[in-house]
């Protein structure tokens, strides 16, 4: 029921905007004057012809062959189209999006009911609709971007890991990174998820071993497990009992490296232990995900670049500060969970809870943002020339406003992150945060542009685990997405401008 009531909605708030959409953008803009060609050319069976602009594998060309060669019976018989090429215009590559876009809402609220199995199924359905509003996933799906088809696949390989379909899982992997190479990374983390969930499983297996250990303990009934005890005194049978207790002791430690302690350095300890033990499984379970790894190097050595066309606009750069702005951007965009006096009291309390590693913690993140802010801002070229995205006037009119401003924004970047951080350790395995911080890192430092919509996976991801159960929360971020993209709809629409130096219409856009 939920499924059907997820897709539902969303496909009917879908239909009518692509309508208009395509009503007053019927051809290609930005960079689907790349992608759309392109597909084109597939769709007349001419698959060796590549524009060398396009930065990105065709993953998403051969999924919009899929789909459109669903439709073409339909088509052709309502005459609607006299060739199959015929049918690869413009809207129907881009409803491609509207249709995975809708697929990507039933995986949201598959994985939501995954991971909180004792929600109500109205509240689940609610929180999928809610975040299939997200304005970058949102925006996207009205145009023939990769980024729908690259979280819809992203996600659906985080699912079946979590439902334990390794193999399956890493085939979907290798169709996420044909769509957009950087979900290498994401391909990495889900694999490590994989292991932290077997892992898990295995201690509970472990944990139930050990109430046992414990019942025997409280009953005194050692006498099955140590047969053939001699007892010559009293003095000797206490000294065997304390021997035995030990050896109890010893053994619920064994079973459970966890059982005092649930640091980080015990997590790692514990999987480690657990891997190891069963590492003919664990290498089962990862084999599939190294095949799609080693494939991607082998690319990367042969194509020179994990890029494939532009390549000197698109070179790999250290941008730290790529990574705190995904901090600050998404927890704007969860503000009532992380801007909330409750939140900063929780932080506070954390912080002051050990002053001393406290005070460290502030002042290694204070020194990193600051050398982030100081010598890896970098400025694209694309940045600074293309007024038609949003990052454009934020880089102008925020960051880049005055010399000093870049650097009175370091306390929202360590609050943003220190916030997200402590609401994900709420739900999470502090392995899992730390596997998730490190995957969000190596996304987002190696990109040298500002683009909100590279923010997306791991937003999603963010958002899936935390730990926001207020539904008010949940209500006040549908109300904000739905502004928020009425807002950014209606300047793409309704409010394009035109340059001097160069024909055609301009329109605003993420």
């Amino acid at each position: 029921m939920g499924r059907t009531a997820v897709a539902s909605v969303v496909t009917l708030c879908l239909i009518p905007v692509h309508l208009i959409v395509n009503r007053f953008v019927p051809d290609p803009y930005m960079d689907e004057i790349f992608h759309v060609p392109q597909a084109q050319h597939y769709c007349r069976g001419n698959f060796t012809s590549w524009d060398p602009m396009i930065t990105t594998p065709p993953g998403l060309y051969f999924l919009s062959l899929a789909y459109i060669a669903s439709l073409f019976p339909g088509l052709f018989c309502m005459r609607a189209v006299p060739s199959f090429s015929d049918s690869c215009s413009t809207s129907i590559l881009r409803l491609t999006n509207g249709v995975l876009a809708v697929v990507c809402s039933i995986l949201v609220y598959e994985i939501i009911i995954h991971l909180r199995p004792s929600l109500h199924d109205k509240i689940a359905t609610f929180r999928a609709v809610v975040l299939s509003l997200y304005p970058l996933h949102w925006f996207f799906s009205f145009l023939y971007y990769t980024d729908v088809a690259s979280l819809t696949a992203v996600l659906a390989m985080y699912l079946l890991v979590l439902k334990k379909k390794y193999i399956c899982s890493s085939l979907l992997g290798a169709v996420s990174v044909l769509v957009r190479q950087t979900n290498i990374i994401w391909l990495l983390f889900v694999a490590c998820t994989g292991v932290i969930e077997f892992a898990q499983s295995h201690l509970k297996d472990r944990e139930e071993e050990i109430d046992k250990v414990k019942t025997a303990m409280q009953n005194d009934d050692f006498s099955d497990v140590h047969k053939g005890v001699s007892v010559i005194s009293k003095l000797r049978k206490r000294r065997v009992n304390n021997g035995m207790r030990n050896q109890k002791n010893l053994a619920v430690e064994t079973l459970n490296p966890m059982v005092h302690s649930s640091g980080l350095l015990d997590e790692i300890y514990s999987i480690v232990l657990v891997s190891w033990n069963h590492l003919l499984e664990i290498s089962v379970l990862l084999s599939p995900f190294l095949m799609v790894f080693a494939a991607f190097i082998a690319f990367v050595c042969w194509n020179g670049s994990i890029v494939l066309g532009a390549k000197d606009a698109h070179t790999v750069s250290p941008h730290f500060s790529q990574f705190l702005y995904y901090g600050v951007v998404s927890s704007l965009f969860t503000f009532p969970v992380h801007f909330s006096f409750g939140q900063a009291s929780t932080l506070s309390h954390q912080l002051l809870k050990n002053r001393l590693l406290g005070f460290f913690q502030g002042f290694m993140a204070l020194a990193l943002a600051f050398l982030s802010v100081k010598f890896f801002s970098i400025a694209h070229p694309y940045l600074l020339a293309d007024n038609r995205h949003y990052p454009f006037y934020l880089w102008r009119k925020v960051i880049n406003r005055h010399w000093s401003t870049k650097y009175l924004m370091i306390p929202f970047y360590i609050y943003s992150w220190f916030s997200i951080v402590c609401n994900l350790a709420k739900n999470q395995k502090k392995l899992w945060v730390l596997v998730y911080v490190l995957a969000c890192a190596a996304t987002l430092i190696p990109t040298p542009l500002i683009e909100f919509r590279y923010y997306t996976i791991p937003f999603f991801f963010m958002v899936l685990h935390s730990d926001i159960i207020d539904n008010m929360s949940w209500l006040l971020l549908g109300f904000l997405y739905l502004c928020i993209n009425f807002f950014t709809m209606y300047m793409f629409l309704f409010r394009p401008f035109s340059w001097a130096h160069e024909a055609g219409t301009q329109r605003f856009i993420w």
